[in-house]
């Protein structure tokens, strides 16, 4: 029995159209989660966190980050990433796919590899 991959994003983030392509072109048992429209819990962002670190997770290329006052920016610990996250789920990288206990953070050549792709 194959383990469905949980795939989570945002539904207009390119990176996040091309993973489900791939997965959906291959065969690849697996779901999708918007987290911007779906939502995003505490407990999942945890262990998101637990996992893979707040430095990986938090997202610092994309606009959401942009956005945000310098002094945040400068002054950015784990707690406060949580808090920022957990309030604009934009600021997580994207994507995030969940497989079986694994959680990888994002889609570049190592994350696929990972990933079996």
């Amino acid at each position: 029995m194959s383990v469905t991959t949980k795939i989570h994003g945002i539904k207009n983030c390119d990176t996040c159209r091309k993973a489900i392509k791939i997965f959906a072109g291959k065969a690849i048992p697996h779901s999708y989660h918007d987290f911007r429209a779906d939502g995003l819990s505490e407990q999942q962002l945890d262990r998101w966190l637990q996992a893979v670190g707040w430095e990986k997770l938090l997202n610092r290329r994309g606009t959401s980050w942009r956005a945000l006052p310098d002094d945040v920016k400068e002054r950015i610990d784990a707690d406060q990433a949580k808090s920022l996250m957990l309030e604009n789920p934009t600021l997580i990288k994207r994507p995030v796919f969940e497989v079986g206990d694994a959680v990888v953070v994002g889609f570049s050549k190592i994350e696929q590899e990972i990933l079996g792709l």
